[in-house]
């Protein structure tokens, strides 16, 4: 059973960039699909991105499409969210999630694995 840990998250001003970090214990996670989702204040948590375990195929929520890219290192059992041109509407708590099978989720229940999140807040 993977244990995901989040790190990088912080807090930046508008138009500022951060790199999130995701580290799985388990090799086995180079085969699951791997995303990303957050949970703005007081509000229901959200995908962000997704990338399926080959790598060949990622998916962005809209609103971060063109500003956050998400990738992966099966050497280090790391998936990244690089996000750029932050707005204070990112500002949420940000978490990994993983899953085994091959289908690509888009929605958190469909994700079995999750690390405990980390903060990211964007000021004006």
């Amino acid at each position: 059973q993977a244990q995901l840990e989040e790190s990088g998250g912080g807090s930046v001003q508008a138009g500022g960039s951060l790199r999130l970090s995701c580290a799985a214990s388990d090799r086995s996670f180079r085969t699951y699909a791997k995303a990303w989702f957050r949970r703005p204040p007081g509000k229901e948590r959200e995908f962000v991105a997704a990338i399926r375990w080959t790598g060949d195929s990622t998916y962005y929520a809209d609103s971060v499409k063109g500003r956050f890219t998400i990738s992966r290192d099966d050497a280090k059992n790391t998936v990244y969210l690089q996000m750029n041109s932050l707005t204070p509407e990112d500002t949420a708590v940000y978490y990994c999630a993983a899953h085994e099978r091959l289908r690509v989720g888009l929605h958190a229940f469909e994700y079995d694995y999750w690390g405990q999140g980390t903060q990211v807040t964007v000021s004006s």
